[in-house]
């Protein structure tokens, strides 16, 4: 199984009073790791898919460690723990190595912006996920 990586920089301004990431910025970072996993990497040159719209369904997030401000940016891993006919999870893990702060799963649904409703996974975009599947073990176990 194959994982997106993507590198998340640190603000000042996603600290809380208590000197460490607030909660609710991790929402932020794990929207944009997500933005960079169905968008930057869609599959095919110019394809359309994912670009018609989706939404959030669902967020289930464990924090494990605290995270201070740095320089250097945190790693985010995603994955695919399921993939249904109209919507996917995926599952997050934000790093440094071994060093896990933070574990999230996100249910996404694909959104027909047009019709203003759900629509289906195209066979293109569940050939992409199943590149990123998981054997069954999702982000929130362990």
């Amino acid at each position: 199984m194959a994982r997106h990586t993507y590198s998340c920089p640190l603000r000042w301004s996603d600290m809380d009073a208590f000197g460490h990431v607030n909660n609710a910025v991790f929402i932020s970072y794990l929207e944009e790791a997500r933005v960079d996993f169905m968008f930057r990497l869609a599959p095919g040159d110019g394809s359309p898919s994912f670009s018609g719209g989706s939404v959030v369904a669902r967020h289930e997030i464990d924090y494990k460690l605290p995270l201070v401000h740095r320089h250097q940016p945190v790693t985010i891993e995603s994955w695919v723990t399921k993939i249904t006919a109209a919507t996917l999870t995926i599952s997050c893990e934000i790093k440094d190595g071994d060093q896990v702060y933070v574990r999230a799963s996100t249910v996404v649904v694909p959104y027909d912006l047009e019709a203003g409703r759900p629509r289906r996974i195209t066979a293109e975009e569940k050939a992409y996920l199943q590149e990123y599947l998981d054997d069954g073990q999702g982000a929130l176990a362990a």
